[in-house]
């Protein structure tokens, strides 16, 4: 078996809960905490999923919000099947199943 692990990124529910509804209410309380991020930072956090954060971020966030880490990440891990691979000869003799080539012969 193999573990196949996956994370969700909450931060637009937190927002939500608290009734900010748009990415620049996020970037003042940042700053109030000494997190510069400009207006297109904010929006690439608030609207997508980050795969690399700062922990002076994320805990700014959690701050901001009064929240945790997990409430922020939720992740997920399953066990996935291994993939099955084709047994047998690995070998093919193509001289079996190449054609031979042909001779033109003159006519005479």
């Amino acid at each position: 078996m193999k573990r196949q692990v996956s994370y969700q990124w909450r931060l637009r529910e937190k927002m939500a809960a608290v009734g900010m509804f748009t990415t620049s209410e996020l970037a003042p309380p940042l700053a109030e905490r000494g997190i510069n991020l400009s207006l297109s930072q904010v929006h690439r956090l608030v609207t997508g999923t980050p795969e690399r954060l700062s922990l002076p971020v994320l805990a700014a966030l959690c701050d901001i919000f009064d929240c945790t880490p997990t409430d922020l990440i939720a992740t997920k891990a399953e066990n996935t099947a291994v993939r099955k691979v084709a047994t047998g000869d690995p070998v093919v003799d193509l001289s079996a199943v190449r054609p031979k080539r042909a001779r033109i012969r003159p006519e005479g």
